[in-house]
């Protein structure tokens, strides 16, 4: 649903080392400059770290990106909160999302990745996704009820999760994807921290409504593509209506 595309990221090319830690260094920002800049009190935050910590980002780097985005000390975050709507090869719905503080620059290198697709304007296809809170983690026992989970936490509907379709999610756990309207993250996010779920994404987001149906060589095709979007330096997200 939504970024399985990246998931089942085998078939297309990884991330370079400095732009995954790029993304994450802002993707700190951005979680402080939406939530605050203490983590336990900032799911998204919180996820960010981790992630960050993970990929061996330095303290250093993290401290100050919290700070930027918190607008603690002298550095501010200033960046603009950009979405683009289209379609990538074969017809699947897309959506992108990016932060830039360079909206000249940005928007005509995005519309040059999707020449192989086509850029639509603000509306065109936002209808054929439901936007929508999504909280991600796993708990230690394989064995726990992730429908008692979801309905306790407050998560309108759940998906398992395993560790092929996320990286971040180990081979041995419960991994799942909980979903919820868009102003209850946080709360989802703290119900299963003080549960013993490790949440390792919290996050807005797009689920599509239907999914496309494509042969090996269309998914293939439609991935490559994806996945020169999400390789740009300002893109944030890329929800695809893709399996």
């Amino acid at each position: 649903m939504g970024r399985q595309w990246l998931y089942a990221k085998r078939m297309v090319a990884g991330l370079k080392k400095g732009r995954v830690t790029g993304k994450l260094v802002r993707e700190i920002s951005v979680a402080a400059k939406m939530g605050g800049a203490d983590p336990e009190m900032n799911p998204r935050l919180f996820a960010a770290i981790e992630k960050a910590k993970k990929e061996s980002v330095s303290r250093d780097a993290i401290d100050r990106a919290i700070k930027k985005g918190a607008g603690i000390g002298d550095e501010k975050l200033t960046l603009e909160h950009m979405v683009f709507e289209g379609y990538a090869p074969n017809k699947v719905a897309v959506i992108v999302e990016a932060y830039t503080d360079n909206v000249t620059r940005t928007t005509p290198e995005i519309r040059v990745l999707f020449r192989k697709g086509q850029l639509g304007t603000t509306g065109s296809n936002k209808f054929l996704f439901n936007p929508v809170g999504i909280v991600e983690a796993y708990h230690s026992d394989v064995k726990t009820d992730r429908e008692a989970a979801a309905i306790e936490s407050g998560a309108d509907d759940f998906v398992i999760l395993t560790s092929e379709q996320n990286d971040d999610i180990p081979s041995d756990v419960a991994g799942c994807r909980f979903l919820c309207d868009r102003s209850d993250v946080h709360k989802v996010s703290k119900w299963l921290s003080e549960n013993s779920w490790t949440v390792i994404t919290a996050e807005q987001g797009y689920v599509p409504k239907q999914m496309a149906e494509l042969s090996e060589e269309q998914k293939s095709e439609t991935g490559e593509f994806l996945q020169a979007l999400d390789d740009h330096d300002d893109v944030h997200r890329v929800w695809a209506a893709m399996e």
